[in-house]
Formats: structure tokens, C-alpha cells, sequence
């Protein structure tokens, strides 16, 4: 007996609360004004936490394990059947120049964050890579960088708790920033200026997140090639672990070497990104993966809500909303900054700020609010490239972080 209501290898029991709750995280969200506020993510979590520390559900258990064995891992190529490279390029154009520059304002607040606060905050080194590829990409690369780290679920719930917190009074810097008149003269405001109050911009956006047609073949080849995928990068992935060396006797560049090549969620990103990119044409016609994958991490965020304590939470999401500040501090520092010697135009920064930090979703959706019609593809084009390279910076920073 694990002494909860529930007992650890209730297995159907836990599933059931595990894809139950994050489909009603899901419904709340989309359905009510707070549910909006506070996030779905915050609120799969917070249901998991509560339950937990009411002792109705044990705090581990194979359930949870096979959500960090199986889901994640699914999930992650699922959201990048958007990352045709080739598009991409094509298609973004000054938005993929200004949305490296904020992932770079990332990796400077990262370090400076780091640098500050690494004898206040435990296992900093995994913490920090998580919330660096966050801040470039999103929840999703959250959720690789946990699966890959296997960062302690206490913390990897405060800091979801204070990226949530921050995340709330970022977005409100960003609204207003477009009405201050200091903001107006300082930069360009084309989109702005040449904005109209006629209907086409709500038809543009109310055409773009139209309900989706998904049929059973959509859901058929999106699972089947998510399990080839994930099947073929982990057997890759294998393969150079075994054959680049690792440890404290080979040096630091084989250790980075043996993380980049040798590692499952990294080889998974750079296999379905090649796949996305030099097939498009078959993964275009699938209708439905960021759905299917977007509800598979909603599913990550109510186990990363399970193992948390209350007073844990507590004392842990202060400092940590400070480190994630810093680091969104420098975000916006660098991206406005060489933004503006740059002359890009506000409209722009705001969304590449808005993309790196938010992922393209949020973005995208900023841009539909604002009306910035025209750029609500091409974000979404940029952000999607947040998925890639957030999970390569975020792990190369685990061993700059390991090294200071």
C-alpha cells in the first residue's frame, strides 16, 4: 500500500486521471476567461500537485514513468511536422533575423542568471538549460530538456510555476508597448500605421484557426510516423553513444560530442526535422499532429505537477521567478537593442521577443489580437524553428552551465 487513495499500480486509475485531467486543463483554458489567464499548463499542474499532496495519488509510480519513457518522446515530433527548414527560410524573412537575435538575448540572460544566482538555487546547471530552451522554443522544449535531464520534480514545477508568473507580466509589457508614444518614436510602426478597421484582418485570422478537418488516416499517419521517427532517432542515437566516448577521462569536447550525437531527444529533433524538410509534400497533407502533440504535453505537465510539495513550491518559485526575469530582462534588452540599430520595425520585435519566449503559438496569437495579419504565418514559420535549435542551445548550455 503507498498509503494514498490511489494506489501506485492502479495503472488504468492513474491513466485515466493523467488523460482526463489534461483534457479538462485543455477544456478550461479554451472555455473560460481565468482558465485563459492562468494557462492550461498551470492548471494540469496545479490539479496533479493538489492531489498529490492530499495523498489521493502516490507521487510515483510506472504510470508517470512511461509518460517520460513513451509520451514525450512522441510528442516532440508530432509539433515539428511544421519545421520545413526550406519554408522556413523562404518565408520569414527579417522575422528569422530578429528572432535569432532574441534567442541570443536568451543565452546572454542565461549565463548572467546563472552566473548570479548558482549557489542559491540547487541543480541550477539542469534548471536553467531547461528554461534557456524554453525561452528560445517554448513548453516543448521544457519538456525535452526534463525527459533528457531528469531534473528533480519539485523544481521542475517551481520553475514552470515562476515561467507561468512571469510569463503573465511579460505579455502585458508587450501589449501596452505598442500604445506608449516612447515606443512610437523610437522605432518604425509600418503594420501599425497602416492598419485599417475593416473586417479583413478578423476574416484573415478566423480563416487561420479554423477547426481542423482531422480524418482517421491524419491520425493514422501522424502516430505511425511519429513511432518510425522516434524509433529509428533512438536506435541513432544509441548507436553514437556507443561509439563516441564519455566520461571525466576523455576531455570536454568528446562529452559535448557524446551529448549532441548521442543523445535520444536531440537526434529525434534533427532526424524529423531532415524528414519534414526533404519530404514536406507527404508531411503537409497530415492534418492534426500539433493537436495530438500538443495534448501529449499537456499530459507531460500533469506529471511534473505529481512529485511537487507545497512548501517546496514555495520556497523555491521566488528565486527562480528572479532567475527567469533575468533572463527575459536580457530577451528583450538585445532584441530591442539591436533591433533598433538595425531599424527593425517594432511590430517585429515584438513577435520575435514574443515567439523566443513564448513559443510561435502565443505568437501567433498576438499577432491576430494586434492585427498584424500579415505576419501571423511567417511567426509562426520563425517560432517553429524555436522547437529545433532551442533543444541544441538549451543542451550545450547544460555543459557550459556543469563547467562554471
Amino acid at each position: 500500500m503507498d498509503g494514498t487513495l490511489i494506489n501506485s499500480d492502479d495503472t488504468w486509475l492513474l491513466w485515466a486521471f493523467l488523460a482526463g485531467w489534461a483534457a479538462a486543463s485543455i477544456y478550461l483554458e479554451q472555455k473560460y476567461k481565468w482558465a485563459a489567464k492562468m494557462t492550461g499548463a498551470i492548471i494540469a499542474l496545479l490539479g496533479a500537485l493538489i492531489l498529490a499532496n492530499l495523498k489521493v495519488i502516490p507521487t510515483s509510480a510506472p504510470a508517470y514513468d512511461a509518460v517520460w519513457t513513451y509520451v514525450i518522446p512522441l510528442a516532440i515530433p508530432l509539433l515539428l511536422f511544421q519545421a520545413n527548414l526550406k519554408k522556413i527560410w523562404n518565408d520569414s524573412g527579417k522575422l528569422l533575423i530578429t528572432f535569432l537575435i532574441s534567442a541570443c538575448g536568451t543565452v546572454i540572460g542565461a549565463y548572467i542568471a546563472f552566473f548570479a544566482l548558482q549557489d542559491a538555487i540547487p541543480h541550477l546547471d539542469k534548471i536553467g538549460s531547461m528554461e534557456t530552451g524554453s525561452y528560445i522554443g517554448g513548453g516543448v522544449n521544457f519538456a525535452a530538456l526534463a525527459g533528457k535531464l531528469q531534473a528533480p520534480g519539485e523544481l521542475a514545477s517551481s520553475a514552470i510555476v515562476a515561467d507561468n508568473l512571469l510569463m503573465a507580466l511579460y505579455f502585458f509589457v508587450l501589449i501596452i508597448m505598442p500604445t506608449l508614444t516612447f515606443f512610437r518614436k523610437k522605432y518604425r510602426t509600418p503594420y501599425i500605421d497602416e492598419q485599417s478597421s475593416n473586417d479583413k484582418g478578423d476574416k484573415e485570422a478566423a480563416s487561420y484557426w479554423r477547426r481542423n478537418d482531422i480524418s482517421l488516416k491524419d491520425i493514422a499517419m501522424a502516430s505511425g510516423s511519429a513511432f518510425f521517427l522516434v524509433a529509428v532517432s533512438f536506435k541513432i542515437a544509441e548507436l553514437f553513444d556507443h561509439w563516441i566516448p564519455s566520461g571525466n577521462d576523455v576531455g570536454f569536447f568528446f562529452n559535448v560530442l557524446n551529448g549532441l550525437f548521442g543523445d535520444n531527444y536531440l537526434m529525434l529533433t534533427t532526424i524529423t526535422v531532415l524528414a519534414v524538410t526533404f519530404f514536406n509534400s507527404f508531411f503537409e497533407r497530415i492534418h492534426g499532429a500539433q493537436e495530438i502533440g500538443t495534448y501529449l504535453i499537456y499530459i507531460f505537465f500533469v506529471v511534473i505537477g505529481v512529485p511537487a510539495s507545497l512548501p517546496l513550491l514555495i520556497n523555491n518559485a521566488p528565486l527562480l521567478l528572479v532567475f527567469v526575469a533575468i533572463i527575459v530582462c536580457f530577451n528583450m534588452l538585445v532584441t530591442f537593442g539591436v533591433g533598433r540599430f538595425f531599424h527593425f520595425s517594432l511590430e517585429e520585435m515584438i513577435l520575435a521577443s514574443n515567439a523566443s519566449v513564448g513559443g510561435p503559438t502565443t505568437a501567433a496569437a498576438f499577432a491576430i489580437a494586434k492585427g498584424w495579419t500579415q505576419l501571423i504565418v511567417p511567426i509562426m514559420l520563425v517560432g517553429t524553428l524555436g522547437y529545433i535549435i532551442g533543444n541544441y542551445i538549451g543542451s550545450i548550455m547544460y555543459y557550459v552551465f556543469q563547467s562554471m
